[in-house]
């Protein structure tokens, strides 16, 4: 719990008793004001906050959420590290946090200059139900044939600018187009896209696709029971877990997620440790393996990308130390190794940045991403469990062979490092919530 000391001015006697009293502070002032008191209590930089800093400058809360990232200087980091502080309404946010969305439901990338495919599709949002799936290109929006990186503003708009409709022409795999016009409308989201296994060289490998550590929290638990015990049934060698695109969520399903993935010798050891600032140091604590599963492997192979952060890099960092976990992807991961809890504030909800998480050897910091293992091309012009997929494909090659994909794709790895394309695809995720959120109350 926090508590607010508001400052009382003495009451000084009307020396004009006709005068008008001054009229008390707007609603939407003492939002502010209450917002850059309780980031001065919380913040994990909270003595970099200057006395000066004025709330009532910026437009609302989320404004002052992100004027507050420029005080967080950490040891060993020129710049402020805090790219994440921020402030939803409280409808919006009970929304993204229970995996309600209403859009529709697609995500974007480019596969390379001139060529925009379809990252992914909700199975239960409008794209979802109208068939589209993982790789289709991009061909026309809304009457616009310039799908090029020069046009990503209006793309960004087009597709994730809240408008009702939009129409699309796509190019199937098989080489033959459709158009489709899509309504936004609102929809659940199932952040575990697929699980399957696969055989390899006589060994079994299994894979899931999991996207979001935000949602319906019962759902996603079942689902991590049923993939598992299949997993363990079919006795698999390897599990690969795939998150290129998630970019976290809640700290409590990392939990539930990587117990299920160490093994049975790290049971009641040190899983991770949260740090807050010195005003909540009765908070620091540590979590324990509770070893869920008879799955008791020495690796697990994790596909990742520049999108993949906050609880999906706790996720890795907390495996660290208990098992050989192995990079495979794009680039390396985002670099998130802070998180935050929601703190109402009248219709909104604050976040400033509040702990920091270390694993069991005291392992953090990584403010830089982790680096792969091995560095392969995104393969998104491939639907999802497809073993041609270019990153997909060099984890089975390891798991048959004991090595990598010698090549990547020629035209994906000659693209795969374009910086044009990279700004590009960075502007096209930045819609995308990157979090790593506790869920205690404050």
């Amino acid at each position: 719990m926090v508590i607010l000391f508001f400052a009382v001015s003495c009451k000084k006697e009307n020396s004009n008793p006709n005068s008008t009293p001054p009229a008390p502070p707007a609603a939407v002032d003492k939002i502010k004001d209450t917002s850059i008191l309780y980031a001065r209590d919380i913040y994990l930089w909270n003595t970099q906050i200057p006395t000066t800093f004025n709330a009532q400058n910026y437009s609302d809360p989320n404004a002052i959420m992100e004027a507050i990232r420029s005080y967080s200087i950490e040891p060993g980091f020129t710049a402020p590290v805090d790219r994440w502080s921020f402030a939803a309404k409280k409808s919006d946010w009970d929304n993204v946090s229970s995996g309600i969305s209403k859009d529709f439901g697609m995500n974007i990338f480019f596969h390379a200059e001139g060529d925009l495919r379809v990252r992914f599709a909700e199975i239960e949002s409008p794209a979802g139900v109208a068939g589209i799936k993982r790789g289709w290109r991009i061909t026309k929006i809304n009457g616009n044939t310039n799908m090029t990186t020069a046009n990503a503003n209006f793309i960004v708009n087009a597709i994730y600018g809240g408008g009702n409709s939009v129409d699309i022409t796509f190019q199937k795999p098989d080489g033959s187009s459709t158009d489709i016009n899509l309504a936004a409308g609102s929809y659940q989201e199932h952040p575990i896209f697929l699980d399957t296994i696969y055989t390899v060289a006589g060994k079994k490998a299994g894979y899931m696709v999991f996207n979001s550590f935000l949602g319906d929290t019962t759902e996603m638990y079942n689902r991590f029971s049923q993939t598992f015990s299949k997993f363990s049934q079919q006795n698999v060698d390897d599990v690969i877990i795939d998150l290129r695109y998630n970019g976290g969520g809640y700290v409590s399903v990392q939990d539930k997620l990587a117990n299920y993935l160490l093994p049975s010798a790290a049971n009641g050891q040190i899983l991770m440790k949260q740090e807050f600032n010195s005003i909540y140091a009765q908070w620091n604590s540590s979590t324990t393996v509770n070893k869920i599963g008879p799955l008791n492997l020495p690796r697990v192979f994790i596909i990742v990308s520049s999108s993949s952060a906050s609880a999906s890099e706790l996720l890795i960092n907390n495996l660290k130390p208990y098992m050989e976990v192995i990079l495979v992807g794009p680039s390396k991961t985002y670099g998130k190794p802070v998180g935050y809890f929601p703190i109402p504030v009248g219709e909104w909800y604050i976040f400033p940045v509040s702990f920091r998480s270390t694993n069991k050897s005291g392992q953090g910091n990584y403010f830089d991403g982790f680096a792969l293992n091995k560095q392969v091309a995104d393969g998104i012009d491939k639907d999802w469990g497809d073993i041609t997929e270019t990153s997909l494909a060099s984890v089975l090659k390891y798991v048959g062979t004991g090595g990598f994909r010698a090549n990547m794709e020629p035209r994906t790895n000659q693209f795969q490092a374009d910086p044009v394309v990279v700004n590009a695809n960075n502007i096209l995720d930045q819609p995308s919530f990157k979090g790593m959120v506790d869920k205690r109350p404050f």
